[in-house]
């Protein structure tokens, strides 16, 4: 087969997709990855074929500018956690829907970069494209292409729960993501189906306890960790001498919206005497704003988590997908500050699993740090938790072992054409 992989350009958005795209590749299949030219040194990093298309999107600016003041813009608020009352509001929903195509989506997928993706699925035929689930661009090409279609997650499908929700209480309501969706479907002569925003099927890579069954046409596969280009520096060669704590607020967190509250000076002087080896993730600007860094933590601008996190006893993160993964897959306990998004709902399910620790309302302080750290590492329940959660993932098919499926799903997709 032909395997077209495409997503918007976001590292974050793009790294769970790479074990994937090589399962395909060591299969026999070709295999291609198709987004915005900024993540062509991550596509070819990770030893695959990259096909830039269009221009690189203003998506981060574009979220920045919508921010007129403190609260007022959809990303201080949205939280898709189902638990939320607000979730089935039909205010709530309707304003999501209005806002997200021309803040979000539009943006992701700029016309550029979906022109260009057409243009090369008509010339490249793939047989499936598997797509980022914002990137509809990837639903676009393939139907132009005749091609079958998936989505990849990376975390809980929050957002299809969202809009099945709309649909459901949208009453007379315009559909602003159907209608964004069929004005670009149109350029191409297609017409809009529900396909178009659900995929033909969807690829899960979340354990049971922490994915949101939606009835959907569903093959469950198993996260393995891809951080990126990784070399393993010499302090991480050897055991740690005492319990390792990971803090990181992950890579889109660190060059987007910031989850510390108050100066990281403080947060450093609430754990520099616990008797722990704290490794930071900090960037220069952060590494900057800190005056003094105790004894017990190492600064690193970057290490691959997927090397760290097997030493570590716990990991403290803001909750997003690829570092909760990770640490899910090496049965760590996990202490979150989640924020947006998807993120609190996998803190949320987290805790309730006993396999961490979940900050309300992603308020990082030094008291929260300090004692989240003090408990998970005294409290041997955590621990016990956080393994049950890595035996529960590891029960899902790895990306080898789901190939065969894909082979047959897109067979019987492509028949009914």
């Amino acid at each position: 087969m032909r395997v077209l992989f495409t997503t918007f350009a976001l590292d974050a958005h793009f790294l769970g997709s790479v074990p994937l795209a090589w399962a395909l590749r060591t299969a026999g299949h070709e295999v291609r990855v198709a987004s915005q030219p900024a993540l062509t040194p991550a596509i070819t990093a990770a030893g695959l074929t990259a096909v830039p298309v269009g221009e690189d999107h203003a998506l981060l600016d574009a979220m920045a500018a919508f921010e007129t003041g403190e609260g007022s813009g959809p990303w201080n608020a949205i939280d898709l956690d189902p638990a939320r009352p607000e979730v089935d509001d039909p205010g709530f929903l309707q304003a999501l829907n209005d806002v997200l195509p021309q803040q979000f989506f539009a943006h992701a997928n700029n016309d550029s970069m979906i022109d260009d993706l057409v243009r090369f699925a008509r010339y490249w035929r793939p047989d499936l494209v598997i797509w980022e689930p914002f990137t509809f661009a990837g639903a676009v090409a393939a139907k132009a292409a005749g091609a079958a279609h998936a989505r990849l997650l990376w975390g809980a499908d929050l957002f299809l729960n969202q809009r099945i929700a709309y649909l459901r209480r949208r009453g007379s309501h315009p559909d602003a993501l159907a209608g964004w969706l069929e004005q670009v479907l149109d350029r191409y002569g297609l017409d809009f189906d529900e396909t178009a925003v659900r995929g033909q099927w969807t690829i899960d890579q979340l354990p049971p306890g922490i994915s949101l069954p939606l009835g959907e046409p569903t093959v469950a596969m198993r996260y393995v960790p891809y951080n990126g280009t990784a070399v393993v520096p010499g302090w991480l060669r050897e055991p740690p001498r005492r319990p390792r704590v990971c803090l990181t607020t992950g890579l889109t967190a660190r060059d987007g919206a910031g989850y510390l509250v108050g100066s990281l000076d403080g947060l450093f002087d609430a754990i520099g005497d616990l008797d722990v080896e704290i490794v930071a993730t900090l960037n220069e600007e952060q590494r900057a704003q800190a005056a003094r860094l105790p004894a017990n933590l190492r600064p690193v601008e970057f290490v691959p988590l997927h090397a760290l996190l097997p030493t570590c006893s716990l990991n403290a993160h803001h909750g997003g997908a690829g570092t909760w993964s990770t640490a899910t897959a090496y049965g760590v306990p996990q202490l979150v500050f989640p924020s947006v998004w998807d993120n609190a709902y996998r803190a949320r399910r987290t805790a309730e699993l006993g396999a961490g620790l979940t900050v309300p309302g992603g308020a990082l302080t030094p008291h929260a740090l300090r004692d989240g750290i003090s408990r998970l590492l005294a409290e041997p329940g955590f621990a016990d938790g956080a393994d049950r959660l890595r035996r529960e993932a590891a029960t899902a098919p790895a990306p080898a072992d789901v190939v065969a499926r894909l082979e047959k799903l897109t067979s019987r997709h492509q028949e009914a054409l």
